[in-house]
């Protein structure tokens, strides 16, 4: 254990040049200056830019977190989706919350979204899995997600039922899948230092609209 200790303290962080980032510049609204940071972390050559942490918690309080890819992102908020026998899809019937975390490494930022969560009517979900490739909606259409798995070859011959059944009903949509926006209460940008003299700017929503406020790192 005490190896493991010094290993960790021995990883580098924050290496690399890092983005300059001045929260008096920051724009009016989250949306705006999380697609700027999103189309800055492409530019970059980071991988998989929309690769967001997903936190929920059922009944229980008890939190889940998991990792999703974000859909899109406006002034309505920031959406994902979900089938509807997922864990996360429970958790949300009873708590209907969430907080979203992105974290692009080789630019030391961090985005935190946090509010309530609003699913989309039956079309505007169904485009959004007809949108999907092909294994990803065969998968899906499985319906299974989270529960025990005997081995590898029962997982194979259902994908492979699956996409036979896509073959002949392309347009074939799973039941309950869902396609969520966070609509946010507050959205935090965190842009890291190498001397960790963080800056850290959020949002706030209030009834006039968005306020922004400085943080301690």
């Amino acid at each position: 254990m005490d190896d493991l200790r010094q290993l960790l303290r021995d990883v580098e962080v924050f290496a690399g040049e890092l983005p300059v980032f001045d929260p008096l510049m920051a724009p009016d609204t989250p949306a705006e200056l999380f697609t700027e940071w999103l189309l800055g972390a492409l530019e970059a050559g980071v991988r998989e830019p929309h690769a967001m942490t997903v936190s929920t918690a059922g009944a229980d309080g008890n939190p889940t977190a998991r990792t999703l890819i974000l859909k899109g992102v406006g002034p309505d908020g920031w959406r994902f989706a979900s089938d509807g026998g997922s864990v996360k899809a429970r958790d949300l019937a009873q708590r209907p919350f969430a907080a979203l975390t992105f974290y692009w490494s080789p630019l030391a930022r961090q985005v935190r979204v946090r509010g309530p969560v609003v699913a989309a009517d039956a079309e505007d979900s169904a485009a959004d899995f007809l949108a999907r490739s092909t294994g990803a909606r065969a998968e899906a259409l499985i319906g299974r997600q989270s529960q025990p798995l005997a081995d590898l070859a029962q997982r194979d011959a259902a994908v492979k039922e699956s996409l036979e059944r896509l073959e002949d009903e392309p347009d074939l949509v799973a039941p309950g899948w869902t396609l969520h926006t966070v609509r946010p209460e507050s959205v935090e940008f965190w842009q890291g230092d190498k001397e960790r003299r963080h800056t850290r700017l959020v949002y706030v929503r209030e009834v006039e609209g968005w306020r922004k406020q400085l943080l301690w790192p």
